[in-house]
């Protein structure tokens, strides 16, 4: 059978927002997006291992921490952060992502609860934490195959380098399921249409990191580049 004649899909990829699921979308990866939520997240990770998924991958856009990492820039985790603790990803999975995806860095991504939008505060963590990028779902996914004891990783994409703000727009736009929520940025720039140039500049990079996303997708290839797909499919038939 082949892995397209099925829908037990042995990789899941954790995204936050809908257009990265669908770029995370391809034959031996089913996605869910889960919008930042944590209880989202967590309810639909259960799902999918009940489902038999065998593997997770942290995938999507992240914000530069540090200022040698530009937008576009494409980052193979070699640990997620939190508050107190550091998950390494599956070694044998880093390694795959980082051969076919040539001039990827390698670094350690930080987990935050909540989008961190001013470039003081990524200078900040970055510096108290090591980590070159942040997102909102990394750590999340990372605890949760740490205490399954399932194979982890992470393939994220910069799109807000550590010396752009984000727009307040850009931090509200989001449904729980990771679609936009238009009315919010809407009704955001009606209150404060001065950040519009900032909100513009957010928009140009986020292109620039959903081009190189989609590229690092295609180059990764069937279960986003893990190196025993086989046998993973074989365990999920």
């Amino acid at each position: 059978m082949s892995l397209a004649a099925t829908d037990r899909c042995p990789v899941i990829a954790v995204t936050s927002l809908e257009i990265e699921a669908r770029i995370a979308a391809g034959p031996g990866v089913r996605t869910l997006a889960a919008g930042g939520d944590a209880h989202r997240l967590a309810a639909g990770l259960e799902r999918e291992m009940a489902r038999g998924a065998t593997a997770i991958i942290s995938f999507g856009i992240a914000g530069g921490l540090a200022a040698a990492v530009l937008p576009g820039t494409w980052l193979v985790a070699d640990a997620v952060v939190g508050r107190s603790t550091r998950w390494p990803v599956d070694v044998a999975w880093a390694a795959a992502l980082i051969e076919r995806l040539p001039g990827a860095l390698r670094g350690d991504l930080v987990g935050a609860d909540t989008i961190v939008a001013a470039s003081a505060d990524k200078r900040a963590l970055g510096e108290a934490t090591g980590a070159i990028a942040v997102d909102t779902e990394s750590h999340l996914a990372a605890a949760f195959a740490s205490d399954r004891g399932v194979p982890f990783a992470a393939f994220r994409v910069i799109a807000d380098p550590v010396k752009q703000a984000l727009a307040s727009a850009a931090t509200l736009g989001m449904h729980c399921d990771g679609t936009v929520n238009l009315r919010a940025v809407l009704g955001s720039l009606v209150r404060t249409p001065r950040q519009l140039p900032t909100l513009l500049r957010n928009a140009i990079d986020a292109k620039i990191a959903f081009r190189a996303l989609s590229r690092g997708r295609r180059l990764l290839g069937p279960g986003l580049g893990y190196p025993d797909l086989g046998e993973l499919l074989l365990d999920v038939l």
